[in-house]
């Protein structure tokens, strides 16, 4: 059966028409909604769709909705939009960030008209960090997780938390210490994760009039067990497997330390779990996001026809927003910049080619 879908914004929102733009799926885009700026109308009328400015102009066979607006945590009237909208017998899914006290209320409209509210964290549904989740869950079976270190963007804080969740099977109970700590961009945040000891370090920076951009880095994990750390380098890949290094004491007489024994001193002390190399960013654009909210797009479509009670994972996404709330709090507010755009270089920029080996360069051997 197929569904019609709203996209509501044209920012991020274009991701989602990426994903509506195949025309053999059981989602099918019905209309865009959006202030009716010339690049909203320009949009619409490339998909070939209605564009709306209102919500009571939305027609009623519509079945889901994509509010792709800012919420009220960032100055936008995103819960408000899709509490219209749901009070219209409309499901929703909604781009977080989202307060807590916002999506409480979400949920209960959502209930009261029989409905669906989620929110989407979004990289969760993103290919490599699936992947990084999915070791996780079976690196947890095997060995109880003994760290966390992570590195992100303030403007992917939030779901920072919804991949934690995920990975380490819940938040619950969540802490986090003071002082925070940390010069430069980055600010380090220390504390536990469901009995986990965790490292957060977050660039507590916004540029006063490109918010969504100036990030050193999106998401950087590693999740610590005895045998070895699985890290995910980029929120694009790869993702890594590290055995941790260990020489037993029985090998310590041996003549040369390669003649120790353990079969473990013959695997590799790194390995790619999927593509060793990442995606262009034209590419992570293009593809890796329209498919991840494409994913997410059809599980809330399944979960509609199921009849899954709203509340169903309102409850995990209330405690990513208070473990997020709480490590906000002790962030404290960010380091505004106004600095022009960055420029970001490929490897082949730093023109290494001419000599790779850089154990060979003067200025190191001068610096010996």
């Amino acid at each position: 059966m197929t569904a019609n879908v709203l996209v509501c914004g044209t920012g991020f929102g274009r991701v989602y028409l990426g994903a509506l733009a195949r025309p053999d799926g059981p989602l099918r885009l019905a209309g865009i909604l959006a202030r009716g700026s010339e690049r909203s109308v320009g949009i619409a009328e490339r998909a070939g769709v209605p564009l709306y400015t209102d919500p009571d102009q939305v027609p009623a066979d519509v079945d889901l909705a994509v509010v792709a607006v800012y919420a009220g945590v960032n100055g936008g009237p995103g819960s408000e939009l899709a509490q219209r909208l749901m009070s219209r017998g409309t499901h929703v899914l909604q781009e977080g960030p989202v307060h807590h006290d916002e999506l409480a209320e979400s949920l209960r409209v959502a209930r009261r008209h029989g409905v669906l509210h989620q929110v989407s964290t979004y990289y969760p549904q993103v290919a490599p960090v699936r992947r990084f989740i999915g070791a996780a869950r079976a690196l947890a079976r095997r060995q109880r997780p003994v760290y966390v270190e992570a590195t992100c963007g303030l403007q992917v804080f939030y779901h920072l938390f919804d991949i934690l969740r995920l990975a380490l099977g819940g938040l619950r109970p969540w802490s986090f210490d003071e002082p925070v700590t940390g010069g430069g961009p980055f600010r380090t945040l220390t504390g536990q994760v469901r009995g986990v000891p965790i490292a957060i370090r977050v660039q507590n920076q916004l540029h006063v009039t490109d918010p969504d951009n100036h990030a050193h880095l999106l998401h950087r994990i590693t999740i610590g067990a005895e045998g070895g750390n699985l890290t995910l380098l980029n929120t694009h890949g790869p993702v890594v497997w590290s055995p941790r290094p260990h020489f037993p004491e029985e090998g310590r007489s041996a003549h040369r330390l390669d003649e120790a024994p353990g079969a473990h001193l013959d695997a590799p002390s790194a390995e790619f779990l999927g593509p060793a190399e990442a995606p262009s960013y034209r590419e992570i654009v293009g593809r890796l996001w329209p498919e991840a909210a494409a994913r997410h797009l059809a599980a809330l479509h399944r979960d509609s026809r199921a009849g899954v009670s709203p509340l169903a994972a309102g409850q995990a996404q209330l405690a990513v927003c208070q473990a997020w709330r709480d490590a906000s709090v002790r962030l404290g507010k960010p380091e505004l910049l106004d600095a022009p755009p960055p420029e970001p270089l490929s490897l082949r920029d730093l023109d290494l080619a001419t000599d790779p080996d850089l154990a060979t360069d003067p200025d190191l051997e001068e610096a010996r």
